[in-house]
């Protein structure tokens, strides 16, 4: 059984609750016992740049559609609003985790890994580091309606695997060094296959990365170039996106940003993290 499976058997029973409003309400909630281990998610950067909110909504949304008990954001940098003052102000739980951190990142980074693995292991409460979000094929279908969003491609609206795309070749331009762009390659093998078009990765810290994937897209035909950020928007890299775009003549969406999916990756995170180890 895969992991996804395990975690959908492990929450607890999913059942209707009252509807609290708003665009981003499901249908069902996963309401979890009180006492359960908080989730927090782990940001990067400090709580006074810019793309806080994002971090904020998407706590919102794992807390109404998912878990039915708040959920948390705590800084890796600086002092307000940090991940260590979040798990320090929780409430100790007797023989059980008293949180899951979850990384708010869409694939692995070990600088963030190990400030999120540090911050839990000097909490004066039990934490649990949990994976970061991706890689996950709901990543790829959260950068396909970007990239939707932005008349770049059709939507899938008809949950269909072959899509017409307006853009001929896509970029899929994530963080961090040679290692966070071999990990995301998964993530444009699934939208390749979402999108019917060649997608290519590089690194959006490196720029002849990005031109290196512009010319391998033009190398098999491509006319038209859109560059997919693979990531969610707190990042610094997100200042990047435009200029790659630019320096390789492509257009390019915007980042995951709310995307209900990263709630819903959360969600399965946190409760992976607490499944007994096999």
């Amino acid at each position: 059984m895969s992991p996804e499976s395990q975690a959908s058997e492990a929450l607890p029973s999913r059942r209707r609750r009252t509807p609290r409003g708003g665009r981003h309400r499901g249908d069902e909630s996963f309401l979890l016992p009180p006492g359960s281990p908080t989730l927090v998610l782990a940001v990067p950067g400090s709580a006074r740049q810019a793309g806080t909110e994002i971090a904020a909504e998407l706590a919102r949304l794992v807390e109404i559609e998912h878990t039915g008990q708040p959920a948390y954001v705590g800084h890796l940098e600086g002092d307000e609003a940090s991940l260590g003052g979040v798990l320090a102000g929780l409430s100790h739980q007797e023989d059980e985790p008293t949180a899951v951190v979850v990384p708010l990142s869409t694939g692995p980074d070990p600088a963030m890994d190990a400030a999120v693995r540090a911050a839990v292991d000097a909490a004066p409460v039990r934490a649990v580091a949990a994976e970061p979000l991706g890689p996950h094929p709901l990543i790829a279908e959260a950068l396909h309606d970007r990239l939707a969003d932005a008349g770049l491609a059709r939507a899938d609206r008809i949950r269909l695997m072959t899509m017409v795309t307006a853009a001929s070749g896509v970029i899929v331009a994530t963080p961090g060094d040679a290692t966070a762009v071999r990990q995301a390659e998964v993530t444009g093998v699934l939208l390749a296959s979402r999108l019917a078009a060649p997608v290519f990765t590089a690194s959006l810290n490196d720029e002849a990365s990005v031109k290196a994937a512009a010319d391998q897209l033009r190398a098999t035909g491509a006319t038209s170039i859109a560059v997919a950020p693979h990531l969610i928007g707190p990042e610094p890299e997100a200042a990047l996106v435009a200029t790659a775009a630019a320096t390789v003549g492509a257009a390019h969406s915007a980042p995951l940003h709310t995307h209900p999916a990263l709630a819903r990756l959360a969600a399965l995170r946190y409760v992976e993290a607490l499944l007994p180890q096999a």
